[in-house]
This record gives structure tokens, sequence and C-alpha cells, in this order.
């Protein structure tokens, strides 16, 4: 076993490999370019249709090595369900130190040799130790609320999360930035969609202080903030393959959003080269990518809808029974109830729900717990009504408002996967690889066997199976 190895996995989600490349070509990702550079390079293939290319199942694959058919983890907080062990279970295992800061939809086995923070949507697994939840509470409630106008935060909480960053490593130069993006807002009026990367920076305080105070062996680093712009606005980064084109103020705020969050990657891709020294092999994954959402533009486009107040959707559909609702992603939501029977009651509740005779929400049960949306993507006039299954009817915007702008970007099964070893080699892969190579690889990293349940092969710790194009050849 390596006892010396010391790796960090990069999780920049859906990162673009052709939009990285048209960046770095146009010199504005100085830190990519490098890393580039001094890695081997390859495409990972997510190996899944349309339906179930989601990063909430990507993120499984990448952490357990298993395809969907194999995890079936499909939902977003059904990650706990995975029966396996993932890459920090079996690290822990061998006695070898882990951080896990961020990462999609996880599972882990108590007590784990290390920290583990879930992502901000889960909410079937709390933070490890109880140490993180001040911060976990504090982001994830600003982040599922992301579309709200107002964040949902007793003033408790706030000082609570406001003294865990002063004692947990708290920059200036994040507190400045917290201020900055604060006066733009109030006197511009706008902007307050960069809030996203004002987040990835708290993220990184917390993770440096971690990586620093733990010294893990492996360590992980999640990020959201790049792929939600990729989704909201690709559209204003290339109109032209969109037939609803944006409106002259909506292009001058946001033509060059996505280049904001790529660059936003790019500097804490610098301040994890500077962290990292010359002896931790860092791996840059992004699990899968994203595209143009031209699907919906003979329709008006793609939005969504999502409820002003959880207890009034529930009301309105008739469901009286206790029970705790979890929001996650865009419109969908967990509820939770004391028994399936209850729970029964409710998916027929709401599975009633209609707008213009056509379903308004999407149910799906498993025991006591729902899963839900508003399955309306497509927009609605402002008189539309909503009406449920005992004919009663209410004003569908007095229940749901329809979040910003028209979702452009879609998801694509290719991905990013760069590994900067401390030798810095340059090479690579012209074939894609499997994504569920990455768990074999890394846990070899550390000369940890791979379980059998991990059929994908390793890329050798850095060398994939197949022979790599050495640096020069290829460009």
């Amino acid at each position: 076993m390596r006892r010396d190895a010391s790796v960090v996995l990069l999780e920049f989600n859906e990162l673009t490999p052709a939009v990285v490349e048209r960046f770095v070509e146009q010199g504005k990702l100085p830190n990519f370019e490098r890393f580039y550079r001094e890695s081997d390079v390859y495409i990972t293939d997510a190996e899944e249709p349309q339906d179930k290319l989601n990063p909430w199942i990507q993120w499984v694959t990448v952490h357990s090595g298993l395809s969907y058919a194999e995890h079936g983890v499909f939902h977003l907080g059904d990650g706990p369900k995975l029966t396996r062990k993932c890459v920090w279970d079996l690290l822990s295992d061998a006695d070898i130190p882990v951080w896990v800061c961020g990462s999609m939809n996880p599972r882990f086995d108590a007590p784990l040799n290390g920290y583990l923070l879930p992502d901000p949507w889960t909410t079937t697994v709390a933070p490890y130790p109880d140490e993180l939840l001040p911060y976990y509470r504090f982001v994830q409630r600003n982040v599922q609320e992301h579309t709200n106008e107002r964040v949902p935060l007793t003033p408790a909480e706030l000082v609570s999360f406001v003294t865990f960053m002063i004692t947990h490593g708290l920059s200036m130069r994040t507190a400045s930035a917290i201020v900055r993006q604060l006066m733009r807002e109030q006197l511009k009026g706008g902007g307050r969609w960069k809030r996203a990367v004002v987040l990835d920076k708290l993220q990184w305080d917390v993770f440096q202080f971690y990586y620093r105070k733990l010294r893990p062996a492996f360590a992980t680093f999640f990020l959201n903030s790049t792929a939600h712009l990729q989704h909201k606005y690709w559209r204003n980064m290339e109109p032209e393959h969109f037939k609803i084109r944006p409106a002259l103020a909506e292009q001058a705020e946001y033509e060059s959003a996505i280049l904001f969050g790529y660059q936003e990657m790019d500097k804490l891709l610098g301040q994890f080269m500077e962290l990292a020294g010359r002896d931790t092999t860092l791996i840059l994954c992004t699990a899968l990518s994203q595209q143009p959402c031209l699907m919906y533009e003979d329709r008006g486009g793609k939005t969504f809808y999502r409820p002003r107040d959880f207890a009034r959707l529930l009301a309105v559909a008739g469901v009286t029974a206790p029970c705790q609702v979890s929001p996650v992603m865009a419109e969908q939501f967990h509820v939770r109830f004391e028994s399936e029977r209850d729970a029964r009651r409710a998916e027929a509740q709401l599975g009633a729900l209609r707008v213009d005779n056509a379903p308004a929400m999407l149910v799906s049960r498993e025991g006591p717990a729902l899963f839900s949306g508003c399955k309306i993507f497509q927009p609605l006039p402002t008189e539309a009504v909503l009406r449920t299954g005992s004919g009663r009817t209410t004003p569908f915007f007095d229940v749901f408002y329809q979040a910003d702008g028209l979702k452009s970007g879609m998801h694509h099964p290719d991905g990013l996967l760069w590994i900067r070893t401390p030798q810095r080699d340059h090479r690579v892969c012209e074939e894609r690889v499997p994504l569920r190579s990455i768990a074999p690889t890394v846990l070899e990293m550390f000369g940890v066997s791979p379980p059998e349940y991990m059929t994908a092969p390793s890329l050798s710790g850095g060398r994939p199976s197949q022979e790599l194009v050495p640096a020069g050849i290829d460009e």
C-alpha cells in the first residue's frame, strides 16, 4: 500500500471539453492551459442514454465504479441506497484519511476516517462530523432557494454560519468578494446570478482549512456553479443556435456569463495547483458535460415552475397528513410521510392536479416517501388555473412561480478527465475511456486493490491500458 500517495479529485461539474478548448485557445484560461500541459488527458464516456444523463447519477458512477444499471441510484438524495462502498469508504477501511468536500449524492459508512460534507441538494445524508452543520445548513438553504428573492434563514442560523466561517478559514479575499457582490446588487440592481461563485469561494476556504488541519491522503472538491450557468445562459453564449433569441438587455447582462464561470474555475484551479505543491496528484474530472438544448425551441423554450410555499401547494392538493418537505434541484422536491398509507393518498392527490387538463405534477413513491415536481415546462399565461381532483380551482401563479430564464444547456455524455501527477507528464489518450474507470484508478494510486464489482479497467495510476500519444505528436 502506498502510504505516501496524495490525491485530490477536483469535481468541476459538467465543464464542457469544447468550451474549455475554445477559451484556452483565446488565452482566457491560463491555469487550465498549464494544467492540460502537465497532465495525462482523457475524455470520459458516461455510457448512459439521455434520460439517465444527470450528474446525481454520473457522480455516483465516478465514486463507485458502477454503471447506473449496477448502482440503481436515479434521484438526487438516493445516494444512501447504494449498497456498495465508494472510493472514500474503501480508502477509509484501509486506514487512509479522507476529506470529501461537497461530492454529489454521497453515501458513506460511519465511522469514516475523515470528514464528509454532502452536496447542498442532498437531504438524506448529514455532514460527518456534526461540526460541519452550520456551514452545510447555510449553503443548502441558499442553493436550494437560489430562485427565490428571499432565502428562508433564521437570524440564529446566520449567526451560526458567520461564527463558523470566521473560525474555519474565511479569507479576506472571500469576505471582500461578498461585500462587493452585495454592493453591486444594491447599487446596480442586478448581478444576483454571480452569487453562485461567491459560494464557491466559501467552499474553497472551508476545503483549504480542513485540508491543512486533517492532512488527508485523498480529498474531493465539488462545484456546480458553471454547470448552472451553462444550463441558463448557453443561449446567450451562442445565440445563433437558438430560434428564441435573447432580448438586447438580457444579452448585455448574460453574454459573457459562461465565460465568467469558467474564468472563476480557472482561478480556483490555480489555487489548487499552489496548494498541492510538487507531490500531490490532482485529478480534474467533470463526469459529463453540456451542449445546446434545442428540443424545446418550437414550444417557446423550456422553463420550470417551483412552489412559492410547499405547505401551500400541499394544502391546495388536499394533503393534510404530517410530512417533511425537502427541496432539491430546480422544480423537484422530496416529501416524507409518517406512513406509507399517507404517502399513497398524497401521491394520488398531487397526481390529480391539472392545468388545462394536463397533469401538473410528476410524482413517484417509494414506501412513505414521494419524489415530486411540477412537470409543466412550457410558458403559461398569467391567468393559468390549477385544478384539483375534486374540481376546486386556484390561480396557478398563486401556488407556483416561474424561475427566471429559459433552459438552454442540456447534458452530454463526454467528460473531461485530466490527471496531473507529480511527474507532470503530458500525454493525450485518443480513445474515450469509461467513467467507471476513475474509481479503480484512484484506488490503485494508493495500492488498494479495486473490489470485484469495479469491472472497468483502471487507468493504472494515470496511465490507460491503451497507449497514450506523447505530447507533440498530436499538436
